[in-house]
């Protein structure tokens, strides 16, 4: 079974005829992670609300929201859990690459471009769900019919751009230091491995931005 591979990725275990690789694995390992981190800030918040972890819990929540009242202009409550649950999958999924033997989720193509979905399934949802379907469709013929295929070519480049500009930052930056402690052993490659450590960080933010502007866009439309 080891040598069996979807895209590059080793398949570990099979469940019936579904297959389970390392990247599923590592993804169901930090969503389990982020679960309980959850819920263990969500119990201190409710028993000891003055403690240090209620209180990075709530500068986390307040920072994501800020980012989404600077974008929207008003504190949205719905896109503040979906930006800040990107934000949270994507550090997790890039800081995990720092643990020995472990490659990032997000090192994977597949990985990223579910993401980048994700985002590209949420801006029409959202523009539908504020506009209704004909004034969020109407928005691809405007100002001029002629630049609907402008305006479709926009929004595949944009998902593309996305996943890639993800994926290409944590899978070289994690090949480099992988690189580097092989070569020269454990405490030569640190400051890269701090470095790598900020750009996980960097992209996740970035990532988090971007998509947030996107469905952002999609809700300033039906005020306008």
């Amino acid at each position: 079974m080891n040598d069996f591979h979807i895209f590059d990725d080793p398949v570990i275990f099979q469940i019936g005829a579904l297959p389970v690789t390392r990247t599923i694995l590592t993804t169901l390992g930090v969503s389990a992670v982020l679960t309980g981190f959850a819920a263990m800030i969500w119990l201190t918040l409710r028993t000891r609300p003055n403690s240090t972890l209620a209180t990075v819990g709530e500068m986390l929540v307040s920072g994501l929201d800020d980012l989404v009242s600077d974008i929207v202009g008003r504190r949205i409550d719905w896109l503040g859990s979906f930006s800040g649950s990107l934000f949270l999958f994507i550090t997790a999924c890039n800081l995990s690459g720092q643990l020995p033997g472990i490659s990032p989720p997000t090192a994977n193509l597949i990985t990223t471009s579910a993401l980048a979905i994700v985002v590209f399934l949420a801006v029409p949802i959202v523009g539908i769900s504020s506009r209704g379907f004909w004034g969020y469709l109407r928005h691809y013929f405007s100002p001029n019919p002629i630049l609907f295929p402008l305006h479709l070519i926009s929004e595949f480049s944009r998902t593309l751009a996305l996943a890639v500009r993800l994926f290409g930052n944590i899978m070289s930056g994690h090949l480099i230091v992988a690189l580097l402690v092989a070569l020269a052993g454990v405490l030569v490659p640190t400051p890269l491995m701090a470095l790598d450590l900020l750009i996980s960080l960097l992209q996740a933010y970035i990532f988090t931005l971007l998509s947030t502007v996107y469905v952002g866009a999609a809700l300033r439309g039906a005020e306008s």
